[in-house]
């Protein structure tokens, strides 16, 4: 069955086509025992750029796709992608946080990679009409969340080394539990960098995160979880955690790197940064040493260290290893991070209020 769907909005008119799944899948998950993105729902939105422009999008059974051999992204590696959302409230209402900032990123990846500009009329009502459809698929248990994937990436072929001349935009989503289980233990990276200057480190490039695995791999090898990075040039600033930004509490100081081209701007980063300040928590944006962090961890100044993102929210870095050593950070009975946590996760899901209009209803 096929239905052509149109969402009036106040940017203009924006026609979806469905294609409904005939059986839906759903009573064979156990909501109660979900793992992270690897559950998926019963639809996904797909949308081709042909010819210059983007094509009705559809909202069909989540499937596999079919690519030629020669498609761009097997050879040069154009692809993006965002990591977003969804929840219930006790109301039953669906939410999304901030999905805006999601859209404006990822056409600023979209830029830095050759890649067309995704509408916003195609994202925010593809997304929302996608969402409206797998309802259902929303979890309501605490700490659990319908993840969502949309990502882009060159379906146009050719061997000759140029950007793709089409393209496909898709939204998968996931029902998901939590990201991390607990407090991680983290290395700070000597070697090998995430990003460089004037490359694609503040940009979602899937090639970003294929470049992590390996030294990520050995941090695993020697019983760490994550990789903290450091800077590419001197390695002596450490400016993300793993696929997280990252935060540093020295006293009552909450300190951050600041975006470049190396770091992503992360949404998660935003709004911590936000509600920190208006809870007159001293926060700081600006470099910061890894002589600095160690420093702080001897003389007991040192109070927190966390990762920050879609995925984990927050999550709490309980050790840290430099140079064959290891650094461990006393846990504290009201840390920053599970008060900005807790602040967070009840707005994104309806439980406080919204003083920042960050909470989208579908």
């Amino acid at each position: 069955m096929y239905i052509c769907f149109s969402i009036q909005s106040n940017r203009m008119k924006s026609k979806i086509e469905i294609q409904p799944i005939e059986k839906s899948k759903i009573n064979s998950v156990d909501f109660d025992n979900l793992p992270f993105g690897s559950v998926y729902s019963d639809h996904m939105l797909e949308c081709d750029y042909i010819n210059g422009e983007w094509k009705t999008p559809v909202i069909k059974p989540y499937s596999p796709i079919s690519l030629d051999p020669a498609a761009k992204i097997f050879h040069y590696g154009q692809s993006i992608f965002e990591g977003m959302k969804a929840y219930k409230d006790t109301h039953g209402n669906s939410l999304l946080f901030r999905p805006l900032e999601n859209w404006k990123r990822l056409n600023k990846s979209a830029e830095r990679l050759v890649i067309p500009h995704i509408p916003e009329e195609i994202f925010m009502d593809g997304l929302k009409k996608l969402l409206e459809i797998d309802t259902n698929w929303i979890p309501t248990n605490e700490g659990s969340s319908l993840y969502i994937r949309p990502f882009m990436f060159a379906s146009g072929i050719g061997f000759h080394a140029s950007p793709a001349d089409a393209y496909k935009f898709i939204i998968c989503t996931a029902p998901s539990g939590a990201y991390f289980g607990g407090e991680v233990k983290v290395l700070i990276e000597e070697k090998y960098a995430r990003a460089a200057n004037g490359g694609v480190g503040f940009a979602k490039a899937g090639g970003n995160y294929a470049a992590q695995f390996y030294p990520t791999q050995l941090a695993i090898e020697k019983g760490y979880n994550q990789v903290i990075w450091t800077d590419d040039n001197s390695h002596e600033y450490i400016e993300e955690a793993g696929a997280m930004n990252i935060f540093v509490r020295i006293n009552d100081t909450l300190i951050t790197s600041p975006t470049n081209d190396r770091i992503l701007d992360g949404i998660t980063r935003k709004s911590i940064i936000q509600i920190a300040k208006d809870m007159n928590i001293d926060v700081e944006i600006r470099k910061i040493s890894v002589s600095e962090v160690i420093a702080a961890a001897q003389n007991g100044s040192l109070k927190e260290m966390f990762g920050a993102g879609t995925a984990a929210v927050i999550s709490p870095i309980s050790g840290f290893g430099y140079q064959e050593t290891e650094y461990d950070i006393p846990a504290l009975k009201t840390p920053f991070a599970e008060i900005l946590k807790k602040t967070i996760t009840d707005i994104q899901t309806n439980k406080a209020k919204d003083p920042y209009g960050w909470r989208v209803m579908v």
